[in-house]
């Protein structure tokens, strides 16, 4: 609910917990949960971007502005797949960083160091970066993985003609991926690639406003979509399935769940109303893996299980990250790069609002209400007492 005070000036002023409903900016890139379901990037639905492209496509359109021409496509294909080599000092500083470490801060760690080893010297060269990490986030996150789980220093380089999808699952399984994983990969990215004014991309545009460099925002984005409340559900929503050996098995135990107020991660969303457009999209490739050899038609069906328990009891629709856990783990991939690939995929959609803040900035600075304690009288440090606050507990 937003709230609404009057200020020292007689001007009403609103506060949103969370910034609900604040329309905090204007933007021309995508617009979200309008009429309460839509989903469009630049104009075009996210189904015919979905069902038509390869995410390079979609990269190329939130970044230049418009879908390229076959010729445009081979040129920046081929381009990000030069992009993909790591230069030798992050890849000794991913050898330094620990087995233990999570995925993502090896994320946020290996672009603030390329900040380091090809800063941003040039406003003029942001989207030569912004193309430089989305070509090479995966490589960090499989070279880092590869060292340390197996002792490999693997080759980043990308093959002819090689997408960014199937770059990424030939690097991860160290062999040539099934097409329909390469499609299910691809789709994902494309699906996750942009979405309004989300946490880590306001984030981000703050950051930006403050005329910080392209790295320092896209460090700021990777922090923030590390949170579980904003990335991580896809995580959440696999180690939930993962729980259950059946559908009956499933939904006796999401019941209890339900039934001590836990929160299930993967359903519900906080702009659409009436359904996400991309769950079906993805569903349709967790179900297509489950079809195939090697899939596994008793994790979807749990999945369903769930997705129909959640309507009946709580008219809760699932969201993208929810089937995308099911579609993730009939690739071969590991739980812990779920969000890791978010990254990949919505450093496009972070890389459009730099671009856009920078071409109508103004330093991003919202008031607060105030509720402290009015003036107080100064104490001498001789005449403190001790005692704990509210503050130290928190």
């Amino acid at each position: 609910s937003i709230v609404t005070m009057s200020s020292n000036k007689n001007k009403n002023t609103s506060y949103s917990p969370g910034l609900a409903g604040v329309l905090a900016g204007e933007s021309a890139i995508s617009t979200v949960g309008k009429q309460g379901f839509g989903l469009m990037y630049r104009g075009y639905s996210i189904q015919d971007l979905a069902a038509h492209c390869v995410f390079e496509e979609v990269a190329h359109l939130l970044l230049y502005g418009e879908l390229p021409t076959k010729r445009e496509l081979d040129a920046y294909v081929a381009r990000l797949g030069q992009l993909s080599e790591l230069p030798a000092a992050l890849r000794a500083a991913l050898e330094l960083v620990p087995l233990s470490a999570h995925p993502m801060d090896v994320l946020r760690t290996g672009c603030s160091l390329l900040g380091n080893v090809a800063p941003e010297d040039d406003r003029s060269r942001v989207r030569d970066i912004l193309d430089g990490l989305i070509a090479s986030f995966g490589s960090m996150l499989l070279y880092w993985w590869h060292f340390h789980k197996h002792g490999e220093r693997i080759d980043t380089r990308a093959r002819p003609n090689e997408t960014i999808a199937r770059r990424f699952v030939r690097m991860l399984h160290q062999r040539e991926p099934t097409e329909l994983q390469v499609r299910t990969v691809d789709v994902s990215l494309i699906l996750y690639a942009e979405h309004g004014f989300a946490a880590s991309t306001f984030a981000c545009r703050v950051t930006t406003s403050t005329l910080s460099d392209v790295y320092s925002a896209v460090c700021t984005a990777i922090g923030t979509l590390r949170g579980p409340l904003h990335g991580g559900a896809n995580e959440a929503a696999m180690h939930l399935i993962s729980q259950f050996s059946s559908p009956d098995d499933a939904e006796q135990g999401v019941r209890a769940m339900l039934a001590k107020k836990t929160k299930i991660m993967g359903f519900g969303h906080r702009v659409y109303r009436k359904c996400d457009p991309r769950s079906d999209v993805i569903k349709e490739c967790s179900r297509r893996l489950s079809q195939a050899p090697g899939g596994k038609p008793a994790l979807f069906s749990i999945s369903e299980r769930i997705e129909k328990l959640m309507w009946d009891s709580k008219k809760l629709f699932p969201n993208l990250d929810f089937y995308a856990a099911s579609a993730y783990h009939q690739c071969g991939i590991p739980t812990s790069f779920f969000t890791p690939i978010f990254v990949i995929a919505r450093t496009t959609g972070w890389g459009a609002h730099i671009i856009e803040q920078r071409g109508a900035n103004r330093l991003i600075r919202p008031s607060a209400i105030y509720k402290g304690p009015q003036l107080k009288a100064f104490v001498p440090l001789h005449s403190r007492k001790s005692g704990v606050t509210k503050l130290s507990k928190l």
